[in-house]
C-alpha cells in the first residue's frame, strides 16, 4: 500500500473514522524524497533490529520492514494499531506493540544491538533521547525526523550550548543529516523538521548524577554569569567557586552557554578540590 500519498493516507483514515490527534503530534509523512532521506540516513542492514517509535499508519515501517531483520513497532494509539494490521500485513518480520513508548523502561528492557528510529512529535522529542541515552542497553543509534529548531539545539556548540544540547553531547555524538520542508507531513504542522542522527558514544569516567547536577546548576539561570550560578545552587562560597572555575580555564562571568561538554566533566572532576 502506497502510504505515502496523501490521498491514500486520508482513505484509510476515512474508512477507520479515525482524524489525526493533535495531542499526540500525528503529523503523517508524505513526501517520497524525505522518506528515502530518512531510509537512507537509517544506514539499514539486513541483520538489524529496529525499534520504530510512533509508526502511525505505517509509512516508515513498510520501507524499513524490506531491508532488515526484526522491526518492533511501538504505537500508543490503539485505533493505529489496528490500521497496521491491515497496512502491513504482507510483511511478517514486524512485531505491534500498543504502549507509551517512554513506559518500555518500567518494565523489563531486553531488547539489545538494536537502533531506533522515528517521527518524535514535539513533546516527546527530548524524553525520548534521554530515555535511551541513559538506559544501560544503548541503541547502536538513533535516527529521528523533529522539529527543525530542536534538532539544532540538539547539535548547538558555544556559544549556544543548552541544557539540551550537553545533555545529548554528554552520551552521544548529534548531526543533522538534512531538513525536511512541512509541507512533507499531513496534516501539515507550523514548522519545518529535520532528519537527525545521534550515536552513542563511549563515556568518560564521570559521576553522571554529579555531572548533571553541576550543569545544571549551571543552567540554572542561562543569562547568569556561572559564579553566581554555581555559588547558589551548589551552596558554595563565591571566592572558592571563582578559584574552582578559574583552575579550569573558565572565567567567572562566563555563562553556560559557552563552555563545552569537556569544560562541564572537567569542573564535574574538580569539584571535589573544593
Amino acid at each position: 500500500m502506497n502510504l505515502i500519498s496523501k490521498s491514500v493516507v486520508k482513505q484509510v483514515l476515512d474508512k477507520y473514522q479515525v482524524r489525526p490527534l493533535k495531542r499526540l503530534g500525528q503529523n503523517f509523512l508524505v513526501n517520497k524524497k524525505a522518506l528515502n532521506d530518512f531510509i537512507n540516513a537509517c544506514d539499514l542492514r539486513k541483520s538489524d533490529v529496529v525499534l520504530e517509535i510512533g509508526p502511525g499508519l505505517g509509512t516508515i515501517t513498510q520501507e524499513i520492514a524490506k531491508k532488515v531483520k526484526t522491526v518492533i513497532a511501538i504505537e500508543k494509539d490503539k485505533k493505529m494499531c489496528e490500521i497496521m494490521k491491515e497496512t502491513l500485513s504482507d510483511l511478517n518480520n514486524i512485531e505491534i506493540i500498543n504502549q507509551d513508548v517512554l513506559k518500555i523502561f518500567n518494565s523489563q528492557f531486553s531488547i539489545s544491538n538494536y537502533k531506533v528510529v522515528g517521527n518524535l512529535p514535539f513533546y516527546i522529542t527530548a524524553p525520548v533521547i534521554r530515555k535511551f541515552l541513559e538506559t544501560k542497553n544503548q541503541p547502536k543509534e538513533m535516527i529521528f525526523m523533529i522539529q527543525k529548531e530542536v534538532g539544532q539545539r540538539i547539535c548547538a556548540k558555544p556559544p549556544k550550548m543548552s541544557l539540551l544540547a550537553v545533555s545529548v553531547q554528554f552520551y552521544a555524538k548529534p548531526k543533522i543529516v538534512s531538513y525536511l520542508p512541512k509541507n512533507s507531513f499531513w496534516p501539515q504542522p507550523k514548522v519545518n523538521s529535520t532528519i537527525i542522527k545521534i550515536i552513542p558514544q563511549k563515556q568518560t569516567i564521570v559521576n553522571a548524577k554529579l555531572f548533571f547536577e553541576v550543569v545544571k546548576a549551571g543552567f540554572a539561570h542561562p543569562r547568569k554569569q556561572l559564579r553566581n550560578n554555581l555559588s547558589k545552587r551548589l551552596k558554595m562560597n563565591k571566592e572558592k567557586t571563582e578559584q574552582w572555575l578559574l583552575r579550569n580555564n573558565i572565567q567567572p562571568n562566563q555563562r553556560a552557554e559557552t563552555l563545552k561538554v569537556q569544560d562541564w566533566i572537567n569542573l564535574t572532576k574538580t569539584i571535589k578540590m573544593n
